[in-house]
């Protein structure tokens, strides 16, 4: 069992009937496939850390809607307490600041690419709530 407990918030954006994923640039995971986000730091809330991180990362503001889940994972190295949020561009074009790759994909879209273990255990409820 991981030691180490990593907090993070994740955003679900959604446009319509598609969903915005974006492929991991660097790090141990590099080139897998997840719903962008971060960590949230001392003090701040899970949508507070999503509109700091999607600003950081992809240069746009979003909002917050409801909370999708929380994922409980266990990677090898630590525990990840992922709070995954519907959220929608509030402002700006969802440039990619440290990502290598983007996409936008509908729900029958959704098994194309190759998901973070973590991230591909929301794929079916995002399923089941879009429809």
């Amino acid at each position: 069992m991981p030691g180490k407990t990593v907090n993070v918030a994740a955003a679900v954006i959604r446009s319509g009937d598609r969903i915005f994923a974006v492929q991991r640039g660097s790090g141990e995971y590099k080139d897998g496939w997840e719903f962008p986000g971060g960590k949230i730091e001392p003090g701040e809330t899970p949508g507070e850390a999503l509109r700091r991180e999607i600003l950081e990362e992809l240069d746009t503001v979003v909002e917050v809607h409801e909370l999708i889940d929380t994922v409980e994972y266990d990677y090898p190295e630590f525990h990840l307490s992922m709070r995954c949020y519907w959220c929608t561009v509030a402002e700006g074009h969802l440039t990619l600041l440290e990502h290598e790759a983007a996409r936008w994909l509908r729900v029958m879209e959704l098994d194309s690419v190759d998901w973070l273990p973590a991230d591909r255990t929301l794929i079916d409820k995002i399923r089941e709530q879009m429809q």
